[in-house]
């Protein structure tokens, strides 16, 4: 299950904003928002994207937690 507060602080601690995160996944914000509900599953490859990004190195504590 995704872990949407350990996203989030990341996000946060990168200074970035969730526009620029839905701009580089090549998504809108709303689909974006969606995925971080759990309406809609994240990609593999959103998913290395954002590990990328924000510098995640444990990506089963974000993604699959």
């Amino acid at each position: 299950m995704f872990n949407k507060a350990k996203f989030k602080a990341k996000v946060i601690e990168k200074g970035l904003t969730m526009e620029y995160i839905a701009h580089k996944l090549g998504i809108n914000q709303a689909t974006l928002y969606r995925k971080m509900n759990g309406s809609s599953d994240f990609f593999r490859s959103e998913i290395q994207k954002l590990c990328v990004l924000l510098d995640i190195t444990n990506p089963i504590e974000i993604f699959f937690e």
